[in-house]
């Protein structure tokens, strides 16, 4: 059994109940680097209510998340809009999704949604970088080690971070079609793992997934279910076209992400039938057509899987037009949407 530790240093971490400090300013002015993205982060970070220059927030090592894998995040894009300004896009449902992540975990997040917004806005505004790529994340940070933890006094630490990440599979993929493997990892079956939250611990096997697709000379990898039907990507959602209909996997054991809702107004709004059902994995390979959405991977096309070609193994005309649609809401050009964006 794990015996209940607790070093000095994390009680004093404890009772600040924020482990992200700032060097020196002697420190800070003797370094010019920014670690570990250079000019790809963004120049603060927004930590607990406040702004924080990134390379100066720090994570003590008693922090009970990085021991136990249970913290909860988001992933979010701001794009530059039509009218140059920069745009946050579904910022709301994100934060939402978050909240409700913490409250499924027993999480003693203490923000409202609409402070947790706002903290998004702020860390994009002071960023320097545009358009970007942000990371909320709430972690039980430095206290006492043991698998239990305090649900309402443990030190909970909020931060928004930001950095310019460009296409998550690369531009030739978004271009030309991602080669994708079903991997050999499964799942989360969703009495194991709580599969509707974002936590960090349910990517474990969605990191092991990725290595192993790319180590095969894949770009990405999709996991079956635990009864063998297509489940998602290892961070993506998965949508395949067969005789003009869409057809995508249940929620049952997926992230109900917010990309695929957008996608599924798209559908709707093209007057294309959209069928949530089980998809078997020879379904996939005789596809017509094949995408995958997410954050950060956007609208990315399917040219193939398991060394079989997706329909031409090439982008297809359908998935084309759900792309165009897609940048169009997300940089404010479509009216309908434009609730969807919240300004910075």
């Amino acid at each position: 059994m794990e015996m209940n530790l607790e070093s000095s240093a994390s009680q004093e971490f404890s009772k600040r109940g924020n482990t992200s400090q700032m060097k020196s300013s002697a420190s800070a002015s003797s370094s010019t680097e920014r670690k570990p993205y250079g000019n790809k982060l963004g120049k603060v970070m927004w930590v607990n209510g406040k702004l924080v220059a990134s390379e100066e927030v720090t994570v003590h090592i008693t922090a009970h998340s990085l021991h136990y894998g249970l913290a909860a995040f988001e992933g979010i894009r701001a794009y530059e809009l039509k009218d140059k300004s920069i745009g946050i896009f579904r910022c709301q449902d994100h934060m939402q999704r978050f909240i409700n992540s913490c409250h499924t975990g027993m999480l003693p997040l203490q923000f409202s949604l609409d402070e947790l917004v706002d903290a998004c806005k702020q860390a994009v505004k002071n960023a320097g970088l545009g358009a970007c790529y942000l990371r909320p994340i709430g972690f039980l940070d430095a206290g006492p080690l043991g698998v239990y933890f305090d649900t309402e006094k443990h030190p909970f630490t909020v931060a928004v971070m930001t950095m310019d990440w460009g296409k998550y599979l690369g531009a030739d993929a978004m271009a030309k079609g991602s080669r994708l493997k079903i991997s050999s990892f499964t799942r989360h079956h969703p009495n194991i793992s709580m599969t509707k939250a974002k936590y960090t611990g349910n990517y474990v096997n969605s990191v092991m997934a990725k290595l192993e697709a790319r180590k095969m000379g894949f770009d990405e990898a999709i996991l079956l279910d635990t009864e063998g039907y297509l489940a998602e990507g290892s961070g993506e959602n998965l949508f395949v076209v067969k005789n003009n209909k869409i057809f995508t996997p249940t929620l049952s054991s997926v992230l109900e992400g917010v990309t695929r809702d957008t996608v599924c107004h798209i559908i709707e709004d093209m007057g294309l039938s959209l069928v949530e059902r089980r998809i078997t994995r020879d379904e996939l390979y005789n596809a017509d057509e094949a995408f995958l959405c997410g954050t950060a991977a956007e609208i990315t096309p399917i040219a193939e899987v398991d060394m079989r070609k997706i329909g031409p193994g090439k982008p297809g005309k359908l998935t084309g037009e759900i792309q165009k649609r897609f940048f169009d809401i997300v940089t404010g050009n479509n009216p309908k949407y434009t609730s969807w964006i919240t300004k910075v």
